[in-house]
């Protein structure tokens, strides 16, 4: 087709003057602006007159399409003052676009029943889909309502399929079952089911499918240009025609007396075998469907007017690299030559290729008015590279927004549901008070400052149990480190937050109630509300979270789910926090940045029509670009095409067409994540194709160019510091007063393996916060075994045990044990442990009384001074050795100290006790004892249950260790004795709170296994 000058009238009844219009089926190549053509050439068309394309339609493919376009108007237009044609989306074409488009009496859409709403239809089809049970078990298929909720979606997807296909939703029922195996025949009598009764379900709501009505609208506009051909001309540009209702519309404006049809970058050159050989992955196919749609040979398809084929070596080059595997055989040997102006980095993780594609988006901003974007379905990535641009204060455009549920508003809700879920567990309770939109009716400093206490006092340690309850229960206890009326603010806290989730536990008051999802969600909001309510008493204050784009947002998407869901399958108080974030998944906020007008980030569908000075195409690894073809749960491969549904392979189709428009630009930058996640990744199969035409040697020579290694070493460059100067190790050096004259046995451990540990804890008072919900340590269960010892000797303090005494021991181990060791597991493993230390415990101590040793005392207090410093301890047990003689025990649930480490006096505690008895420091226990023996009995369960280890010549140990201590002493008294880290690594200690601030790497010769 050529260009022709057409007669037909315009809005005013007449052409207009030198107007020109073009008519028929044409293309512009990858190597042209797609948009620019097509408004240079209608501007040119239009002559002089600014009002010429007033009455001009052109169709694009998507919403930011028509930003595109109108743009390139602006840009040709050069600052004459014109009016605009009218754009309109042919992708997003609902019935108010169509009414604009047309500006018909009556339109289109009032004979059409409206559309369900989302999420009415997700509602609906989860009812189905719970309802939906396991042949052989009876149990639902979807055992949660957020596992419903994502069954639903899926067969959302179906359902458009089909609409979309036109295949009749009757066809679900006539699948063959017998030929498939029986799980697949167990989901077609489901989907028999749903196609005999969902056209039902929204003929009694008087709804149609949003699919269908697009269909609908989009078909009775084909009818009613074919039967009344408009005056004014039509142009569809840049549409591939992708679904049967698109193609019959483009047929028809192709065939009207002013419509043209513009395809994108339609490939000419291939050679007619490959043409017939296009498989469902091959860029060209959907145009080759269109074409037959429209009647028109490949060859008759012209040159868009004004835009002129040109010679492209890379063109040629991208024809073969995406040549059918039918026809490669006919490969020809490809030359880097041809790739001039591409580059390729391979990254070695997500984090540097993202750090590279920042890198040039950075780069190209040093060139005045030069433009940037980056294209990929790889939300992660493009998250990354927003964040590495932020180091440079840059704001970015991103096309795909950012998700709904990770704004402040949404976390909010999902907090509040997730901590009603954990029974207010510590760690979704602080993550909800915590939330910068919390306030309780608060003062923001004031809720933060409760919150601290409350987290540092009384959420640390094992996990309280279930509810507000046991908290406040232990806020009420009176003790002198925390009396009660200190803390009336805390408890204040918790019954502000009890007040502000009654909606909450009102509707969902246990786990067994169930409640509609609408119900649930709307109690959820209240609930939220009133947490993040400045004045609970002032109704306006409620509507602080919905302030802002993400506060509005969220409002509108959880307004039509409570209107949608009401018919939903019944939700319980556990299943709640599963299904909102499964609700809002999806779901996206585009907010107004003040973005960098010359960089974007774009997906591979925003990105149609738009071009850029420097192209990056980024996350080329299959599975992400492109995409799996996945089949989905509810049809196998065999069951589509039974179906006469696109294989999936149809998606590989259209993002080739995406990724080959992309890859004709000026200058184009693919990158790839070597690994993600740990795990290798697989080249894309264009990169695979691209090297296997180039060649082994000519591609490595490509992929190792001087660019490649320029943009690898900047990433490395980047954060790489200039150099290494070690810093001096700490030594801290206290006043005398600050320094302490009270230690506990364990302190003088610490203090002979990590001096610095002692000053952190003894001098500035620094303790270590347990973990929140710690996990049950071998402490822990080391402690419980010493209370259980502890008890049982206590009520058999003197005599022989009673037969019944292992019995006994056990009894009240398994009920000390048994509080403490909650998961089933763990009681598998510990008690048969217990039992055997029981056994060998009880074997012990009735040869020791057998002895004439019985236990004086346990768990004794005592202290003695050495010089200035007093020293304390608690011992675990004293026993009566012989007249005038104690021996001194040491519980060890864990390791041993070695003999070495209590000979160099690295272990001191049973040393100092010894000590400390001569010295008449255990005076609970009895008078001062002449001699005293130590040993360690291990009670871990191991082996026969126990073990002892005896300290040989505790006299001579004692006495040495007192001559050390005694310096020790005296050489810390003196102010300039510094406190250092770890003297000796090889007696470090095993468990070193204080390691962060010891900073051992930064102030070590940078051996980083020595340091540690």
């Amino acid at each position: 087709m050529v260009p022709c000058r057409l007669a037909g009238g315009t809005r005013r009844g007449r052409a207009r003057a030198g107007q020109r219009a073009v008519r028929g089926v044409f293309t512009i190549g990858l190597n042209r602006r797609f948009a620019d053509e097509i408004a240079r050439t209608l501007l040119a068309g239009a002559g002089e007159d600014p009002l010429a394309l007033a009455d001009t339609l052109v169709l694009v493919p998507t919403r930011r399409a028509t930003r595109t376009l109108a743009d390139a108007f602006l840009r040709a237009a050069e600052g004459r003052p014109t009016i605009l044609p009218r754009l309109a989306a042919l992708g997003d074409i609902d019935a108010a676009e169509l009414d604009a488009a047309e500006a018909l009496a009556g339109g289109i859409a009032a004979d059409l029943p409206p559309a369900i709403s989302t999420a009415e239809r997700e509602a609906l089809l989860a009812r189905l889909v719970a309802a939906f049970t396991d042949g052989a078990t009876g149990q639902p298929v979807a055992g949660a309502p957020a596992h419903a909720l994502k069954l639903a979606r899926e067969l959302a997807r179906l359902l458009d399929d089909l609409l979309i296909e036109g295949v009749p939703f009757e066809r679900l029922g006539k699948l063959v079952p017998d030929i498939y195996a029986s799980h697949w025949q167990r989901v077609i009598d489901f989907l028999g089911i749903v196609g005999a009764q969902w056209p039902a379900l929204l003929a009694e709501r008087g709804r149609i499918d949003a699919a269908d009505r697009r269909n609908r609208l989009i078909r009775g506009l084909a009818e009613r240009w074919r039967a009344a051909p408009p005056s004014t001309p039509v142009i569809a540009a840049g549409s591939t025609g992708s679904q049967p209702a698109t193609r019959e519309l483009l047929a028809t404006i192709a065939a009207l007396p002013r419509g043209a049809v513009v395809l994108p970058a339609l490939d000419r050159g291939m050679d007619d075998a490959s043409w017939a050989a296009l498989d469902q992955s091959h860029p060209q196919l959907g145009l080759r469907e269109l074409l037959d749609a429209l009647g028109t040979a490949r060859r008759d398809v012209a040159d868009w007017p004004g835009s002129p084929p040109a010679e492209d070596r890379r063109l040629a080059f991208l024809s073969e690299v995406m040549r059918p595997a039918d026809t490669t055989h006919l490969w020809r040997a490809g030359d880097p030559v041809e790739l001039q102006g591409i580059e390729r980095v391979d990254l070695a993780t997500p984090r540097h290729e993202a750090l590279a594609i920042a890198l040039a988006l950075r780069e190209t901003l040093e060139d005045q008015g030069r433009t940037a974007m980056l294209i990929t379905p790889d939300r992660e990535l493009a998250r990354r590279v927003r964040a590495e641009l932020a180091r440079w204060d840059i704001e970015i455009d991103d096309s795909a927004g950012q998700p709904l549920s990770e704004t402040p508003p949404a976390t909010l809700l999902r907090l509040v549901a997730r901590a009603l879920e954990a029974g207010f567990a510590p760690i979704e309770l602080l993550a909800l008070l915590k939330h910068p939109l919390c306030r309780l009716g608060l003062p923001r400093a004031d809720l933060l400052e409760r919150t601290r206490r409350l987290d540092a006092r009384f959420l640390r340690g094992l996990k309280p149990a279930p509810g507000l309850e046991p908290i406040r229960l232990r806020l009420m206890r009176d003790d002198d480190d925390a009396p009660a009326e200190k803390n009336a603010p805390l408890l204040d806290l918790l019954t502000r937050l009890e007040t502000a989730l009654t909606p909450l536990t009102t509707s969902l008051p246990d786990t067994a109630t169930r409640t509609a999802p609408a119900h649930a969600l709307h109690a959820l909001i209240a609930a939220s509300e009133a947490c993040a309510a400045a004045d609970p008493a002032d109704e306006s204050a409620r509507e602080s979270l919905w302030s802002g784009e993400a506060g509005e947002a969220l409002f509108t998407a959880l307004g039509e789910a409570v209107e949608g869901w009401s018919e939903g399958p019944p939700i319980r108080r556990g299943e709640l926090a599963a299904w909102l974030d499964t609700l809002l998944t999806g779901a996206v906020l585009r907010p107004r940045r003040d973005a960098h007008p010359r960089l974007a980030i774009r997906g591979p569908l925003e990105a149609r029509l738009q071009r850029a000075d420097l192209v990056v195409l980024g996350g080329l690894n299959e599975g992400s670009w492109p995409p799996e073809g996945d089949t989905g749960p509810w049809l196998s491969r065999p069951m589509r095409a039974a179906l006469g549904l696109a294989a999936p392979e149809r998606r590989v189709g259209l993002a080739a067409h995406d990724f080959t428009a992309a890859f004709a630009a000026t200058r184009v930058l693919l990158t790839r994540s070597e690994r993600v996640d740990g795990s290798p990744t697989v080249a894309s199969r264009w990169l695979v194709r691209l090297d296997a035409l180039l060649g082994t040697k000519a591609a490595a020579t490509w992929r190792g160019g001087e660019s490649a290694h320029k943009r690898l070493d900047a990433v490395e460059a980047l954060d790489r510091p200039t150099g290494f100067r070690p810093r001096p190790r700490p030594a801290p050096r206290p006043p005398p007063e600050a320094r302490p004259t009270r230690l506990s046995v364990s302190r003088i451990e610490t203090w002979r393996r990590d001096p610095y540990g002692l000053y952190a804890r003894a001098v500035l008072d620094l303790r270590k916060l347990d973990d929140l919900e710690a996990p049950l340590t071998n402490a822990d269960r080391g402690s419980a075994v010493h209370d259980v010892l502890d008890q049982f000797l206590t009520r058999h303090r003197t005599g022989p045990l009673p037969a019944d005494a292992e019995q006994a021991l056990l009894t009240l181990g398994q009920r000390t044990l048994g509080e403490l060791l909650t998961a089933p597991a763990e009681r598998v493993f510990w008690l048969p442990r217990f039992e055997r230390l029981a056994a060998w415990f009880v074997r012990e101590e009735n040869r020791r009384r057998l002895n004439g040793r019985f236990p004086l005392d346990t768990e004794v207090p005592g202290e003695f001074k050495v010089g200035p410093l007093t020293i304390t301890a608690r011992a675990d047990r004293i026993d009566r050795a012989g007249a005038r003689g104690w021996e001194i025990l040491d519980y060890k649930s864990g390791r041993v100290p070695s003999k070495k480490e209590v000979e160099e006096l690295y272990s001191p505690q049973l040393l100092l006790e010894a000590a400390m008895a001569l010295a008449g420091g255990f005076a609970r226990a009895g008078a001062t004892p002449e001699h005293v023996e130590l040993a360690y009995w291990q009670v871990n369960g191991l082996g026969e249950g126990g073990k002892i280890r005896e300290i040989e010549n505790p006299g001579d140990l004692v006495a040495k260790m007192l001559e050390r201590l005694g310096r020790l002493v005296e050489q810390y008294a003196r102010p300039e004795t510094p406190y250092i880290p770890v003297p000796l690594r090889e007696f470090a200690p095993a468990f070193n709170d204080y390691a962060h601030l010891e900073r051992a790497l930064e102030w070590s010769s940078g051996d980083d296994e020595a340091a540690r």
